[in-house]
């Protein structure tokens, strides 16, 4: 019997609602970062997100597909998906923070914007044209000689383990 067709227990319940909970909190605190610290994403930060915005509602999904004992290669398939994206996380992570240390360069849309030389008449049109968003190359905030690039990486990695481990784990 082929580990996709096992049956789910409780190892693929726990692994889908930690997956979420975890997932949530990950892009929670970017968004935290964002919406109450003041720092404004570049592109790739935001980039990053993306695995985390599709991921979620998955593991949701992924649980209820377990705690309803729904065919389990429904569920061990939506945690390897899960594990899929956080592999992608992990590289976007890891470019990013590359990037960042300058050891490759980063997209060339992701820099900082010339602002229009004239003003206008003072709206909130305006107002937007003169914001600058951040270049990729610049680590906004380091914890622990971390970015929130490598910092994602991380979690990346931990988050595809446990989605992987639930994946293949026996009843």
């Amino acid at each position: 019997m082929s580990t996709l067709t096992q049956p789910t227990s409780s190892v693929q319940t726990i692994a889908a609602l930690l997956l979420a909970v975890l997932m949530a909190a990950t892009v929670g605190s970017a968004l935290g970062f964002e919406h109450i610290g003041g720092y404004i994403p570049c592109k790739l930060c935001l980039e990053q997100r993306t695995p985390y915005y599709v991921g979620i509602p998955l593991m949701a999904v992924a649980a209820l597909s377990s705690t309803m004992k729904w065919p389990s290669v429904m569920t061990r398939g939506l945690l390897l998906i899960g594990g899929l994206l956080m592999l992608y996380g992990l590289y976007l992570g890891v470019f990013h923070a590359g990037v960042e240390w300058g050891w490759w360069p980063g997209p060339a849309d992701c820099g900082a914007i010339v602002a229009p030389a004239e003003g206008g008449s003072g709206g909130i049109l305006d107002a937007i044209n003169t914001v600058i968003p951040p270049s990729c190359d610049k680590a906004a905030l380091r914890i622990l000689g971390l970015s929130l690039a490598g910092w994602n990486a991380i979690a990346s990695l931990l988050l595809a383990v446990i989605a992987f481990r639930g994946a293949v784990g026996k009843p």
